[in-house]
């Protein structure tokens, strides 16, 4: 498999209510250089986590150990700027394996479900109450439920729906990157194939 199954995620969260957040503020241009998905974690969000000497900013979110969890929960149009698959890889490599916002970029929306962060578009007055959640208890969880694609403020039960691509959803749930798709359907596609022949 080309990454977990996604079924149902609870989890703490890490807030970030900042709006605009482009991808090279995720990932640095100057990080791009690794062609493999592998240690882009380390410099996720780099000019914002270090000083030019490379000690941490405490007031940076990431550097704050009063937060964590599987879940970021980022402020409205997300990803926004380049094209760079890196930035989804960051998020990854980092740990995260839910992106919530009230508006992704499409291309980094694709690029993240591609990899298996299951991006989470939700209303601006949701998103409102779960950074209200989570500035009331940092340790509140919150729920992802892909298969019946709702996310809920465990707390207080409150619930909103969210879409995904029905083929996007199939590949999350089963850990599928395109590539696994194609061959989980090898022998439809081989009977298919010999059917064409005559």
């Amino acid at each position: 498999m080309a990454y977990d199954k996604f079924q149902i995620l609870t989890s703490t969260a890490v807030p970030l209510p900042l709006e605009n957040v482009d991808t090279d503020q995720i990932i640095p241009a100057r990080f791009l250089k690794a062609t493999k998905r592998e240690g882009f974690g380390d410099n996720l969000f780099r000019d914002w986590r270090y000083n030019g000497d490379d000690t941490p900013k405490q007031d940076f979110v990431l550097n704050n150990p009063t937060y964590s969890g599987k879940i970021l929960v980022g402020g409205r149009n997300f990803g926004s700027g380049s094209s760079r698959e890196h930035a989804a890889w960051a998020i990854y490599d980092y740990g995260f394996r839910c992106v919530v916002s009230s508006f992704f970029a499409d291309i980094f929306k694709g690029n993240a479900l591609n990899i298996g962060i299951l991006p989470v578009q939700v209303s601006p007055e949701f998103l409102d109450k779960i950074f209200q959640a989570i500035e009331a208890d940092p340790k509140a969880e919150i729920v992802v439920d892909l298969p019946a694609q709702t996310i809920s403020i465990a707390a207080t039960g409150e619930s909103e729906s969210f879409a995904i691509n029905g083929y996007k959803k199939h590949n999350m749930l089963n850990g599928f990157d395109d590539i696994d798709y194609l061959q989980s359907m090898k022998e439809e596609i081989k009977t298919f194939a010999e059917k064409s022949l005559y």
